[in-house]
Order: C-alpha cells, then sequence, then structure tokens
C-alpha cells in the first residue's frame, strides 16, 4: 500500500477532519486481479462509507442480510456497522467516507441506492481533494449538493434479508443453492419439519416478507450475479426458474425498473 492509500486509510477512522472524503480508483492494477474474489473478514468503519463500483462486482454482508452491488449502483453502510465484503474480477470504482454528524437523514440500515449524473460528477469534484485537512468554503458548498444529492437518491430492490432461526436458514440456502427449484411452500414446510402455517408465519416475522417474495428476491439476487458476469439473459432465466425469458424480464421490469439489458448499460467515462 502506498503512502497516499495510508494516508487516506488512517483519515477516514477519525470523525473529525472534512465531513466528506472522496476517492476514486480507475482500477489501474486491475489485470494484476482478474477472476479472483478477495475477501474481507468481518469489520466496522467509524465513518459512514458509499462505495460505487465500474467495473466488478460486490458482494456484502450485515446483520441484516446481504446485498449484490452490480456495476453503476452505490452500497451505503451506516457508521460503525458491521460487515464483510467480497470482490470479484478486476476492480474499479469511487466513493465516499461521511463523517458521522453528515449521515444525518441518510439510512439507517444499509442498502442500494440508485446513481445520478449529479452525484458522481460531484464525488469526482470532491476526490481531488481528499486528504485536505479543512475544506474551503466553495468546497463546502459542493459538500452540501453531494449530501442532498445523497438523502434524495431512491434505494434499490437489491437487500435479501436473511432469517436466524436455524430451520428458516437452512431452507434459505438451499433457495440461493438452486434457485431453479420451483418446489412450493407444502415442500419447504415438511423439509424443515414445520407446518405450512408456521413456515409462513415465521418467514414472515423474520425477513418481513412473505416466502414467495423472499425467493422472488433470492432468485433476483443469484440474475444479478449471473448477469454481471455476462451470462445471456436466457440462460438467466431458465437458471433462476423461470419458465420463459419473457415471464424473467417482465420480473426484473418489476423490482428494477429496467431491463437486464438497460440495467448493465454501462455509465459515462466520465463525469
Amino acid at each position: 500500500m502506498g503512502a497516499w492509500h495510508e494516508q487516506l486509510w488512517s483519515r477516514i477512522e477519525c470523525a473529525d477532519g472534512p465531513p466528506v472524503i472522496a476517492y476514486w480508483d480507475e482500477g489501474s492494477a486491475a489485470s494484476e486481479q482478474d477472476g479472483e474474489t478477495r475477501t474481507h473478514d468481518w469489520h466496522r468503519h467509524l465513518r459512514g462509507q458509499l462505495y460505487c463500483i465500474e467495473s466488478g462486482l460486490v458482494h456484502a454482508r450485515t446483520r441484516y442480510g446481504s446485498w449484490l452491488l452490480p456495476p453503476h449502483r452505490a452500497g451505503w453502510m451506516p457508521p460503525g456497522e458491521l460487515h464483510t465484503v467480497s470482490l470479484s474480477g478486476p476492480m474499479s470504482g469511487w466513493g465516499l467516507f461521511l463523517a458521522p454528524a453528515a449521515c444525518a437523514g441518510l439510512p439507517g440500515r444499509p442498502c442500494v441506492i440508485g446513481v445520478s449524473e449529479l452525484l458522481r460528477a460531484l464525488v469526482r469534484r470532491a476526490s481531488e481533494w481528499t486528504l485536505a485537512e479543512c475544506l474551503q468554503p466553495d468546497q463546502e458548498r459542493v459538500c452540501a449538493v453531494l449530501l442532498d444529492e445523497l438523502r434524495r437518491a431512491p434505494q434499490e430492490p437489491l437487500h435479501l434479508p436473511m432469517p436466524v432461526d436455524r430451520r428458516l436458514l437452512r431452507i434459505a440456502h438451499a433457495v440461493l443453492k438452486a434457485p431453479h427449484d420451483n418446489r412450493g411452500l407444502e415442500h419447504w414446510a415438511g423439509h424443515a419439519g414445520l407446518s405450512v402455517r408456521s413456515l409462513s408465519r415465521l418467514f414472515r416475522s423474520e425477513t418481513a416478507l412473505s416466502f414467495a417474495q423472499w425467493r422472488q428476491q433470492a432468485r433476483l439476487s443469484r440474475a444479478l450475479e449471473h448477469l454481471a458476469e455476462g451470462m445471456p439473459v436466457a440462460q438467466v432465466a431458465e437458471a433462476t426458474g423461470y419458465a420463459s425469458t419473457s415471464a424473467f424480464i417482465a420480473m426484473f421490469r418489476r423490482a428494477c425498473g429496467q431491463s437486464p439489458a438497460r440495467y448493465f448499460e454501462r455509465a459515462p467515462a466520465s463525469a
């Protein structure tokens, strides 16, 4: 790690200093990491963290469940939130570390948000003064607009809450391992030694979703992973249990507001 990175990482664990610390990583060393998955074990940051990738794939887990971060979406991690992160493929991207006081009005739980061109441009500008001891008045105004843009950013349906009950967790892992498995609630209730009614009640109690809603979210998570890896849409539909490609695309549009092809279009290379 170079001196610049050492200084950056020491700065982000301090609550004082600039309220916003931004960075922009072009991924110049990405070729050394092609095909690898790097995992950062459970840890937390004093500051809130926003991370957007331009290439690669991020899978994060927290006490609330897990989420998959495809290119051009941003993951939000509140200050002090314990999490683990896996990074796949050559990585490039940008991000922010926000002092706890600057996180007012931002989500209290980890989530994925959409990224506007304005937000992206503001972060790029702020990354030019990453190691400043304090901000100038014009920089403070940029930060104020940046925080406003963050607060109004839409959340995206990429979070997968995980149950705690061991029986439900067994079912959840089985569904994630074989998302194409279309067997119904009766089968999974028997698999867990529960009545259908008890399974339905427990699943909603622990995840705030019905079993059918949770399975669709799990399939969406797996679909996003496959699409980010370049798998054709028709194969993704089959791998995630949809009867037809059109049925999969319709589900994807309802959940994400766009077709799979549009969702993974690359953002402009510069703001």
